[in-house]
């Protein structure tokens, strides 16, 4: 059975063509379009019509392309970016009547519920109670638990492009006075749920999105060329001086720093801010970058337990919460 998923991120659709014989999803294409809707779309505001005509393209190219490699129509959905704007069934109807993909959006607390399960697949049993780190452009995702889906997850709005809009605005590099307010922010909003997973006690924690993987490699992970079998760690002391780095330059300089994208330069100092006030919070000294997350989740999570169970997700994404989401903190559903 080859199968495909589409990621419609704040900066990049991502799509991931894969086997899934004996349970295992192995890619066998990947592709990408950048939209950078982050840089489009402010926080609380519709997405412009020239953004969805751009997404449309994006997504009737990545249905093409899956066709190509011999998969159905891919399993599509949407974070943050799409999930919070005003507009946001007006957009799905309009991705769906110009390709006929069946777009959605994921609650919050389902993106870390998949993310989780992609890194315990990744990370194996032996890794026992996992705490999960995910930071995206709108939103912020946490899990932690013992088995094959999370006990507990939470989704903050504090995300790493979200944050960028509100704290920093156009000030490049922002002000002293504007990191201390956004890490006050990250403190606050962070505080119940990181006594949670301290009180849990987990023995392994990871983090995973592209935010990470870039502060990773910002922090001294090798690089992506070497391959996803290749042990990643971050360590909270170097991330604390990489803050103290990013915070000092511009977004044009931090782009020619090791790992850092030009696409993410921008939004790359609040996702530092996150990451490290995050460990910090939590108290964890070393995280592991883990490649598999969201998608590799959707797709076990499909192989696992049956197309149903993707209509039954897609139907809560079009139920989702309002545009303005509030810290969530709920029991995950086995």
């Amino acid at each position: 059975m080859r199968i495909s998923v589409l990621d419609v991120g704040s900066n990049t659709v991502r799509l991931v063509v894969a086997d899934a014989e004996d349970g295992v999803p192995l890619p066998v294409h990947t592709a990408k379009w950048r939209l950078r809707l982050s840089e489009q779309v402010k926080p609380g505001e519709p997405i412009p019509e020239e953004a969805v005509d751009q997404l449309v393209g994006a997504v009737a190219a990545a249905s093409r392309t899956a066709v190509r490699w011999g998969a159905s129509s891919p399993l599509a959905f949407a974070t943050a970016m799409v999930r919070n704007a005003p507009n946001r069934r007006q957009v799905l109807r309009t991705v769906r009547a110009g390709t006929g993909v069946p777009l959605c959006t994921l609650p919050g607390e389902v993106e870390a519920e998949l993310s989780f399960l992609g890194a315990r697949r990744w990370m194996g049993w032996r890794s026992g109670p996992l705490a999960l780190m995910d930071i995206g452009g709108g939103s912020f995702e946490v899990a932690f638990g013992r088995g094959r889906l999370p006990d507990f997850v939470a989704s903050l709005p504090l995300g790493a492009a979200r944050l960028t809009h509100e704290f920093f605005g156009d000030q490049d590099p922002p002000a002293p006075e504007q990191v201390r307010a956004l890490r006050r922010r990250v403190r606050h909003q962070l505080r119940d749920v990181a006594a949670r997973i301290r009180w849990e006690g987990p023995r392994t924690a990871v983090v995973t999105s592209r935010t990470f993987q870039q502060l990773g490699r910002l922090c001294g992970a090798p690089p992506g060329r070497h391959g996803p079998f290749v042990a990643r760690t971050l360590d909270s002391r170097d991330l604390g001086r990489a803050v103290e780095q990013l915070a000092a330059l511009p977004a044009a300089e931090r782009a020619r720093l090791p790992g850092i994208s030009a696409p993410r330069a921008a939004q790359s100092l609040a996702g530092a801010l996150v990451g490290h006030t995050a460990m910090k919070l939590i108290g964890l000294r070393t995280v592991t970058v883990c490649p598999w997350a969201i998608r590799e989740g959707v797709m076990l999570r499909h192989i696992e337990d049956g197309a149903s169970w993707w209509a039954e997700v897609a139907r809560l994404g079009e139920e989702a919460a309002p545009p303005d989401p509030v810290p969530l903190l709920v029991a995950a559903a086995h």
